[in-house]
């Protein structure tokens, strides 16, 4: 019986057609910084939603019902923990009623875990401020933070879809060399600056300080999340005049204003600063191209106040 080769054919065609799609993982990441490094290690064998827009204050999210429906159909939650998103996500994930995201299922990536975490507190007392019990939850920043993030993120991956582990794998591989590359031109474009102060209006900026040799440790807030005070905004300025400080650091979400007045009292530079791709222009490209500006943008400043 002669085998009808064209019959074949269109069978084999009509079944290749037929066959699904490949199941792609379905991410929901908390913050830009995050969804960055996650894409960077699934590629296009993921589906990414973030659930904070990168303007936006992480510690305060608004849970709206769309984001309870975007982790009911979540494979994996990406969070960075040290209870940054601790006043929002926590509800979300109880009113997605999702057993992938439980705290202890797979699908649960807490990036925080294995970051050597700063200024943990030997007690908690709200009359300090917004403090973590985990401790300063503004990790990612440090750009070998990153990396530990990245290789959590892989991990997680490679449980949950074990046929492209190797390719998870080799993506960590790639962002981890192309950030060991840029760190090496990042410290020698901050190297003229060790030691010099800079002021933040928020404590955010601890890990990329203490990365590149910088002092970040005079605020605008008085206390962490306690909006500044006359009072406070003048030692502030006393202090930045003693001690011939000139950078200033905002996030997009926090008062500029108060930043300018200080800046034209103390003869300083504001820098429009942010932790998330895609919070102020220029940072767009992803993790790397926010550390990029960064640098860059910090070492502008210093440069113009020698």
């Amino acid at each position: 019986m002669k085998l009808n080769i064209k019959l074949l054919l269109g069978c084999l065609l009509f079944a290749a057609l037929c066959e699904p799609a490949l199941a792609k993982l379905n991410v929901v990441a908390t913050t830009a910084d995050l969804a960055s490094i996650a894409k960077a290690i699934g590629d296009e064998r993921i589906d990414l939603t973030v659930l904070a827009k990168p303007t936006e204050d992480p510690h305060f999210v608004d849970a709206k019902p769309s984001l309870i429906l975007k982790l009911n159909r979540a494979d994996v939650v990406v969070e960075g923990g040290a209870e940054l998103e601790i006043g929002w996500l926590p509800r979300l994930l109880d009113e997605a009623r999702n057993t992938k995201l439980a705290a202890s299922a797979a699908g649960h990536v807490l990036c925080s875990q294995g970051v050597a975490l700063k200024e943990i507190p030997s007690t908690l007392d709200r009359s300090k401020g917004d403090i973590h019990a985990a401790g300063n939850p503004h990790y990612i920043v440090d750009p070998v933070n990153a990396k530990i993030v990245a290789r959590n993120i892989t991990e997680a991956f490679c449980a949950l879809d074990e046929k492209s582990a190797a390719a998870y794998r080799a993506n960590l591989q790639k962002f981890t060399e192309a950030l060991d590359a840029k760190l090496v031109e990042w410290q020698k474009k901050l190297e003229p600056f060790k030691g010099q102060q800079v002021v933040a209006y928020h404590n955010s900026w601890l890990y990329f300080g203490d990365r590149f040799g910088l002092n970040i440790d005079l605020f605008l807030e008085p206390k962490p999340g306690v909006p500044p005070t006359p009072r406070h905004l003048a030692e502030v300025i006393l202090k930045m005049k003693q001690d011939k400080v000139h950078v200033i650091l905002v996030d997009p979400y926090l008062d500029r204003r108060t930043a300018e007045t200080v800046a034209a009292k103390t003869d300083a530079t504001v820098v429009d600063v942010a932790q998330f791709p895609g919070g102020v222009k220029g940072t767009e490209g992803g993790y790397i191209a926010l550390v990029d500006y960064l640098v860059n943008s910090v070492a502008k400043a210093l440069a113009s106040t020698k």
